[in-house]
């Protein structure tokens, strides 16, 4: 860890797990050893949760930069998928930090993460995972990277579970995170938004909430294990009603998160954006349909 002050974030750790006392730790052991054990949901920890915001507090020295908050006050209480750009493990954990420290705690405490096999692959990253509820879905063929590759048949069966699961939870009044370009962007850019992630939004009472965020690839860089000090900005934009965005692609899945790719592009700087780049080649009836509906 890159960071300063490494004694006093340990003694603030430290304090934290003493004041929970003996059975939030338990608790936490069981779920560590939980985490990811199946295509399924599973629950946060209120006390990993706290450790993290401690480390937090470390490590963003400059206070992370929200734009477009005031956007977030149509989806208050309301069922939401919010769906955004991926540069990093640490992109779940940073958006739920930002929303703690503006003030969003609403937000942040219904706060469920899909999340790839990997995010269980060790324990820091399963401790990670559980800063807010997680449900475990299998990345597709195209975009796996694991040494154990899953059969079609599997991945299907395993996706149909984690939508099941994501259907639950959005039913309880949640807020459902997604990643759609299924891994994290080797180089910053953004990559296509998979068509299949749009069985996510079929859930009509649930709004789509496009978020673009930036930094946290300095952060937690993927070719490192250290976690890095550095400033964040998240961008939320307009949410339209998930009926509504489904009903104007006409069921068109490609069409849909391409839609939705442009319309978290366009809260990108420039050198993010990639495919959904206004000049990128990208579906011009998916660019003319995201200005229409989030813009």
């Amino acid at each position: 860890m890159r960071v300063s002050g490494l004694g006093e974030m340990r003694t603030s750790v430290e304090r934290v797990i003493d004041e929970a006392g003996p059975d939030a730790i338990e608790t936490l052991r069981v779920r560590l050893g939980r985490a990811g054990s199946e295509w399924s949901y599973f629950p946060g920890d209120p006390l990993a949760r706290r450790v993290h915001h401690v480390l937090a507090e470390r490590v963003l020295r400059e206070a992370p930069v929200l734009r477009g908050g005031e956007r977030l006050s149509a989806v208050a209480g309301a069922p939401v998928v919010i769906v955004a750009n991926h540069l990093s493990y640490s992109d779940a954990n940073a958006i739920e930090v930002i929303l703690q420290l503006s003030g969003r705690q609403e937000l942040s405490d219904r706060l469920t993460v899909v999340a790839g096999p990997k995010v269980y692959s060790d324990i820091r990253r399963r401790f990670s995972s559980l800063c807010f509820g997680t449900i475990k879905t299998p990345q597709s063929s195209g975009r796996s990277t694991d040494d154990a590759v899953m059969t079609p048949r599997e991945v299907a069966l395993a996706a149909h579970r984690s939508i099941q699961a994501a259907a639950a939870r959005l039913a309880r009044g949640e807020a459902l995170l997604v990643f759609p370009e299924g891994t994290r962007s080797r180089s910053g850019r953004m990559q296509p938004f998979l068509p299949g992630v749009a069985r996510y939004l079929r859930e009509s009472g649930a709004w789509v909430l496009p978020v673009g965020i930036w930094g946290t690839e300095a952060l937690y860089p993927m070719d490192e294990g250290a976690l890095n000090s550095g400033p964040v900005t998240m961008s939320v934009g307009r949410p339209v009603p998930a009926t509504t965005l489904i009903a104007r692609g006409g069921g068109d899945r490609r069409l849909v998160m391409d839609c939705v790719g442009f319309a978290v592009g366009a809260l990108l700087p420039p050198e993010y954006r990639g495919v959904y780049d206004d000049g990128a080649g990208q579906s011009e009836a998916a660019r003319r349909l995201s200005v229409d509906l989030f813009q």
